[in-house]
């Protein structure tokens, strides 16, 4: 039985679940559940979930009372005292796990805590609730539900949407807009300076004022000391739905479309534009001022130095070296199958010209 599992004090009766998230119930609607936990480690009143059907054989030693599966493993479903079966089970548990999670969650105080400091000029709604220590400068606007964690910073006119969340020390910098139901996890700072300087005559930078902001939608979850710097004249923009994992840099003016995922450790250049419904895999390096179209996958640790234009999955990196020979390289693979089949063209050639003359057709 897991330790830590998600769940309700009350627990649910499976067909509660079934009512709520759909799937088809083998089994007694009535057993109740009280966590979700691992397969491994679930018990009796535990309900856990087997993604695939190629991993069938947990089925035969796993404690728990309930389980959700794929159709295929319907004949296995009758050992348990509840299944549910369903095509996506994982899909599933996600929405099963957010529901114990809110049945499990302890209601919010709305209020400002007595020792954030809240400057004259903001707005904050009555149902908002802000940690200690927090600070929100003049002019800021956070709406009905949005919680301000413990050590938050919230700059002068930023606006924090209905319902989101910025945990502990998340930092949220003049002018920024974060749309509803967003969580910002800790160690995150959104709308720093982007990386701009000019070089003088002697190669001295020269600071150029990002003026433009960060524009979040609805729906985004920003993970654990990520940064999204602002737009040097324009805004950097995070469309609805984005997941943006630990520890990834997103330069001053990205675009970023609906619903695309960035695992951790990515580094985004300036002006990149990523389309919709892509994902990026963790340490993916994306050059700046390309652009990436719609549901494109990006292979971990791949190194995106041009645009691309086409859906689909793509992967690779290339050693360093000098910028010259890396680009004629670079140049030459991309033609590398062409290049093999004129090879072996050229072989098939050489050897029919080779054979004696009695074995020519």
């Amino acid at each position: 039985m897991s330790e830590q599992p998600l769940g309700a004090a009350k627990g649910l009766r499976v067909g509660e679940i079934v009512a709520a998230l759909g799937g088809t119930l083998r089994g007694d609607g009535q057993h109740q559940v009280l966590r979700i936990a691992s397969i491994e480690r679930a018990g009796a009143t535990d309900i856990a979930y087997l993604s695939h059907s190629s991993k069938r054989e947990w089925l035969s030693t796993t404690q728990a009372g309930c389980m959700v599966m794929p159709p295929d493993l319907e004949a296995e479903a009758q050992r348990f005292q509840a299944a549910i079966l369903t095509p996506d089970p994982y899909l599933y548990y996600a929405r099963l796990a957010q529901w114990f999670a809110e049945l499990q969650a302890e209601p919010e105080v709305a209020g400002v805590h007595a020792s954030a400091v809240v400057e004259a000029g903001a707005d904050l709604a009555p149902t908002a609730v802000v940690g200690p220590c927090a600070v929100i400068e003049r002019g800021a606007v956070i709406h009905d539900a949005a919680h301000i964690g413990a050590g938050c910073f919230v700059g002068r006119n930023a606006i924090i949407g209905q319902g989101t969340r910025l945990h502990p020390r998340a930092v949220v910098l003049a002018g920024c807009t974060l749309g509803a139901r967003c969580i910002v996890h800790s160690g995150a700072v959104i709308g720093a300076d982007g990386f701009g300087y000019a070089r003088d005559a002697n190669g001295v930078g020269v600071k150029i004022p990002q003026t433009g902001s960060v524009r979040i939608g609805n729906d985004v979850e920003i993970g654990a000391n990520t940064t999204i710097d602002r737009g040097a004249l324009d805004d950097t923009r995070i469309g609805d739905g984005v997941k943006i994992d630990n520890l990834v840099q997103i330069a001053h003016n990205v675009q970023i479309g609906p619903h695309t995922a960035l695992a951790g450790c990515v580094g985004v250049s300036g002006s990149a534009r990523i389309g919709a419904h892509c994902f990026i895999g963790g340490g993916v390096g994306i050059a700046g001022h390309l652009e990436i179209a719609d549901h494109v996958v990006i292979g971990g640790m791949s190194l995106v130095s041009r645009s691309v234009r086409q859906p689909g999955h793509y992967t690779g990196a290339f050693p360093l070296d000098t910028h010259q020979n890396w680009s004629e390289n670079a140049a030459t693979l991309r033609h590398l199958s062409q290049l093999r089949s004129r090879v072996r063209q050229l072989e098939n050639k050489l050897e029919t010209q080779a054979l004696p003359d009695s074995t020519k057709p």
